[in-house]
């Protein structure tokens, strides 16, 4: 708690009488009032250090990279690693949880422990990892890294706790998941193969256990080698050499025959009785060919051979395996079937794919009822029950990246409304044809916070699509889509300037801005263009208004700051008359005959009635025109207000307001002319075209015009610094642009002499300087739709180090003022007599909130180094904050934190900084993120809440938190991975089965690879390292009595099992040392009679 008090002097007073509850209208300058007498402004500032912790919450989207993935079957749930060392792990909706290793090394295994809350990966740096799923936030228990040998393969039989692990020397090693450490057992690979064979059988490619003796080890090799390998006898029962290399293997569940796959495109059966060649090869895409030769295929991938109840037809699904000469096809995954063969198309690569099967026991019917498919860029799920393979509807969103993400926004706390409004629009445009079934990925548990309030994302993207996501209480689904490319005529080849400004994705998002409460809706583009949407929830038959901006000054033909006090482009009542759809307004660049040649926009807005569904509906374009051959700049800021219903946009030559209610432009002028006689570097007119740097970029990697080169940018940024820091005139270069860098429309004070609040339009530019632009807006509705909105530069100037990145406004008190809004209105609803529509303002005035009026208010602004409070109307400096001297500010924002505001940023060297505000006493600074990539700078926004996200990779969204309260909280937040389940019981084998196939159960691995047996390995082979999570989490983790309920009936089943175990032996035992008696008995007998060393008594 911080109480300060600033005495201020020069603060004007005004008439108590003089509230504002709407835009005010009138003259632009205030009338001044009695002498100043000095005010002493309390502002109570309850945020401390203690209310700020940053913590990732949740991970949206697609894997970026995937590997590889496992499903627990009894648990139900999914994993997916990936080549940046991630895994997501997946359950039912809700249930999502992202982990990281330490290392960044690709993920290329996993293995559930299944039905026990454990997962092992095996990574690229040859470390094996063993996660505990039993938390919320899933820890590493224990690591081993493998010193000299790389891992290849791994097998995790069910209900064992020794891993089979291959490796690309061929030898395979066993692990006790237990202790994490490494059996003396060993099966090397020149034991496995004949010691005849004098070539290398490659790298283990393939590990499993029998389904009818787990006593028996499956190896195969790369080369196309095959062993079984008896585990008990420490020999192979037989060894296959096959001429093609294997990918993988795959048992029928009675363990009498497996099935291959291999790089020529073929699969091989094979049966134990006769191993000396394949019982059957199929290519099941190879056509024979005239000359009777097979067709040349690509190589088989991967192979599952399936079983089911309800037809003696196996299930064999595999991926790849096409011929060579079908050119261009897309990637398949294959479903044969008895005699159906069904091929898949997918969109993208194959990168794995797995059965989903009833039972986790490898020696019964399998059953599958569904197939997961992980492609490069998308994840799929096959309905296998049905005879047409439909796929499930996926709850995740796993299409963020549909088309690339250029621009997000964040909007917490919005209007309740909104979130059911989009979706049911949103719903009507949903795909069909999905499975009927449920999500067959369906474990975990998750319920719905205690703290949760309607959050929107907005994510725009390189085809000019905009997504709404429903983001409340952490989970992301899809709302609506909006297509922005529908506004615009579809370019011909080669037909326009489109081609030469972004030759891909013309319509590509780059910022959006968003008024919920009146949902109005402003996108602008790569093509220097912007759309305002209205939302309506019936159709309509509109015509889009089109409005074509010169935004470029000539030096001849700048206006000087003695003509600009009476220049008609402000006032000039014949400017705001309507005008035809295609305008082409007076501005300072209009004159040169040769200029209007070239007068033309990038992209074509349909001239047409159009009709428009329910949703965003376009009302107007403003586009910014080609000048003398050399494309329009990219827009750098935007803002809107529906309550004054202007639009406010400027880019490095200048700005522009257009009110677009009358469909017309109110203002139009070059960054150095909104100045006057004010400009604090006493620049002279210049034209930024005679050294402008084009936009205009050849080649594929171009999405965006934001920088890629993240060192480019940097220096400058630096230069932009160095320049803002000077006042002298020497220090700028005449031809230096200006860029106009942030906009804000609100109640303020334009002039120091204002004693009243009236609409004003904030100009941060990339000098650091701030303009104040006040206006005078009509307020009858009438009158607003056809009197002029008068606009006019004050000459207020205020001056900060670095490009202005963020304006806020605070009242007296320390409170936020918000925005004024228009209350929204459907256009399209049928007309009500009893009821017409008007409009309905809300208005936040900074007098509005206080007693007595005319108080002034706080002018929070940020910049790319400091952050200033000013005082208004005074323009007095308050408080300055210097935020870095050696990086740059990328992203600032005023925020509402526990019932509080402070001032969060993001630094280009991965800090988050958290200030007070009015005070600017740091209160959080995190090294959080490294700025590897622009991406981060593009995408990454604060929100209320204590929330922010970033676009982590080109497909996923991270959602971090900086509030103590919500890193608190999120154990509640988040879904539980692991919920007791008791584990199927298998299903009884039948006693002669069990007696002339073998038990599996009797095989006791502890007996073979534990260290009384096998002895211990060599310390240098592998390394344990113990996790973070140790045995305490992995104790704590399944707190509760629930967890202590399940722990004890797992204990009680071993136990059981174990003295079953026992007995059997002890039976075993009794039974042997009873015929070991009768046989002792009777050789004694057979001695006595024959009297073979034995003397009679007496």
């Amino acid at each position: 708690m911080k109480k300060f008090r600033k005495v201020l002097d020069g603060l004007t007073t005004s008439s108590p009488g003089g509230t504002i509850g709407s835009p005010s209208c009138g003259s632009a300058a205030g009338t001044p009032t009695a002498a100043p007498t000095p005010k002493e402004i309390d502002v109570q500032e309850t945020l401390v250090s203690e209310n700020f912790q940053l913590c990732k919450t949740v991970r949206h989207g697609f894997p970026y990279q995937p590997t590889t993935l496992a499903f627990d079957p009894v648990q139900k749930i999914l994993a997916i690693g990936s080549r940046t060392g991630g895994v997501r792990i997946l359950g039912r909706p809700g249930v999502d949880c992202y982990c990281q290793h330490e290392s960044g090394a690709a993920v290329l295994q996993l293995q559930f422990l299944i039905n026990e809350g454990a997962l092992v990966t095996a990574c690229a740096d040859d470390t094996l990892h063993l996660w505990n799923l039993r938390q919320r936030r899933p820890a590493i228990l224990h690591s081993l890294k493998f010193n000299r040998e790389r891992i290849t393969f791994c097998h995790l039989p069910f209900q064992s706790k020794w891993l089979y692990v291959g490796t690309e020397r061929g030898n395979t090693h066993i692990v006790n998941i237990e202790s994490f450490i490494l059996s003396g057992y060993v099966i090397m690979w020149n034991k496995a193969i004949e010691l005849s064979t004098k070539t290398h059988p490659g790298p283990v490619v393939h590990l499993s256990d029998s389904p009818k003796d787990e006593g028996k080890l499956l190896i195969g090799f790369e080369s196309g080698t095959i062993v079984q390998w008896d585990l008990r006898g420490k020999k192979a029962d037989f060894r296959i050499y096959y001429d093609e290399a294997i990918h993988s293997v795959s048992w029928h569940h009675e363990g009498k025959q497996f099935m291959c796959s291999h790089s020529d495109g073929s699969l091989t059966l094979w049966n134990l009785r006769n191993t000396a060649k394949p019982f059957q090869i199929t290519f099941p895409h190879g056509k024979i060919q005239k000359d009777g030769r097979k067709e040349s295929c690509k190589p088989i991938l991967k192979v599952e051979y399936k079983t089911s109840r309800n037809s003696s037809e196996p299930f064999v699904i595999f991926s790849g395996g096409l011929s060579y000469d079908k050119a261009g096809r897309r990637p398949t995954l294959t479903i044969m079937h008895g005699k159906a063969i069904t091929v898949l198309e997918m969109d993208h690569p194959i990168v794995e794919f797995m059965a989903l099967c009833e039972t986790p026991y490898n020696n019964e019917v399998q059953e599958p009822y569904a197939v997961v498919v992980l492609l490069e860029k998308d994840f799929i799920v096959v309905d296998l029950t049905q005879s047409n393979f439909p796929i499930f509807e996926n709850p995740y969103p796993m299409d963020i990246h549909e088309s690339p993400v250029t621009c997000t926004a964040y909007f917490a706390d919005c209007p309740p409304d909104i979130i059911p409004i989009l979706y049911s629009i949103g719903a009507k445009h949903k795909k069909t044809g999905y499975s009927q079934k449920e999500w067959p990925i369906s474990g975990g548990t998750w319920t719905l916070g205690s703290q949760t309030y309607p959050e929107i994302i907005i994510t725009g993207h390189a085809d000019g699509s905009i997504k709404f996501w429903d983001a409340s209480a952490i989970t992301l689904q899809m709302l609506y889509k909006l297509k922005t490319s529908k506004v615009f005529e579809k370019p011909k080849p080669g037909e326009g300037r489109t081609a030469e400004l972004v030759e891909e994705d013309p319509y590509a998002v780059q910022m959006v801005c968003w008024c919920p409460q009146s949902r109005i809706f402003c996108v602008v583009g790569i093509s220097a263009h912007i759309i305002l949407y209205r939302f309506s929830k019936y159709d309509s038959n509109t015509q889009i208004v089109s409005l074509e901006v010169r935004l470029q000054c000539e030096s001849e033909d700048v206006i000087s700051p003695s003509e600009t006090e009476n220049n008609p482009c402000f006032s000039d009542p014949s400017s705001h008359s309507p005008q035809p759809q295609h305008q082409h307004p007076a501005s300072p660049s209009s004159g040169t005959p040769e200029g209007v040649k070239d007068s033309i926009p990038c992209l074509r807005v349909k001239d047409r009635v159009t009709r428009m569904p329910p949703g965003y509906q376009a009302e107007l374009v403003v586009q910014l025109l080609w000048v003398d051959g050399e494309p329009p700049q990219q827009i750098t800021s935007l803002d809107i207000n529906s309550a004054y219903g202007l639009l406010a946009f400027g880019n490095c030559n200048g700005l522009a307001v257009v009110d677009y209610l009358q469909k017309t432009i109110l203002l139009c002028m070059s960054t150095l002319d909104l100045y006057g006689a004010t400009d604090p570097y006493q620049r002279l007119t210049r034209s930024p075209r005679r050294n402008r740097q084009s936009t205009s970029v050849k080649g594929p990697g171009r999405k965006l015009s934001l920088p890629t080169d993240l060192k480019t940018d940097l220096e400058s940024r630096e230069n932009s610094f160095s320049r803002s820091r000077s006042s002298s005139v020497s220090s700028i270069d005449r031809d230096t642009k200006e860029a106009v860098t942030t906009l804000q429309f609100g109640e303020s004070y334009g002039r120091k002499s204002d004693a009243l609040p009236t609409p004003c339009l904030w100009v941060g530019t990339s000098l650091g300087v701030v303009l104040l632009i006040p206006m005078s807006i009509p307020t009858e509705e009438e009158e607003r739709l056809e009197e002029p909105v008068t606009i006019g530069p004050s000459g207020a100037v205020l001056m900060l180090k670095g490009s202005v990145l963020r304006f806020a406004f605070l009242d007296c008190m320390g409170a936020l003022i918000h925005n004024p809004y228009e209350v929204w209105r459907d256009f399209n609803a049928p007309e009500d007599p009893d009821r017409p529509r008007k409009r309905k303002l809300v208005n936040f005035s900074p007098s509005s909130s206080q007693d007595a009026s005319g108080e002034g208010h706080l002018a929070v602004v940020c910049s790319e180094r400091q952050a200033k409070v000013f005082l208004m109307p005074s323009q007095s400096c308050l408080f300055v904050h210097n935020i870095t001297e050696s990086s740059f500010v990328l992203r600032a924002d005023v925020v509402s934190v526990c019932n509080s505001v402070c001032l969060a940023c993001f630094c280009a060297n991965g800090h988050v900084m958290t200030l007070s505000l009015p005070s600017l006493r740091p209160l959080m600074d995190v090294n959080y993120l490294p700025l590897t990539d622009m991406r981060i700078a593009r995408t990454f926004c604060f929100t209320n809440g204590g929330q922010a996200l970033y676009l982590s990779s080109p497909t996923e969204i991270q959602r971090i938190t900086y509030s103590q309260e919500m890193c608190d909280n999120l154990q509640e937040m988040l879904g539980e991975l692991f919920t007791p389940i008791e584990t199927p019981e298998a299903q009884n084998r039948g006693f002669l089965k069990g007696f002339f196939g073998g038990n599996a159960q009797t095989f006791d691995r502890e007996e073979l690879f534990g260290e009384a047996a096998a002895g211990k390995a060599s310390r240098s082979l592998a390394q344990h390292i113990p996790g973070q999570g140790g045995v305490e989490g992995m104790k704590a983790a399944a707190g509760g009595v629930v967890g202590d309920l399940a722990r004890a009936r797992i204990a009680l089943d071993e136990r059981g099992q174990r003295l079953g175990e026992l007995e059997e032996r002890t039976a075993l035992m009794m039974t042997s040392a009873e015929t070991f008696s009768k046989h002792a008995h009777e050789v004694h007998k057979n001695c006595w009679e024959r009297g073979l060393g034995l003397r009679k008594p007496g």
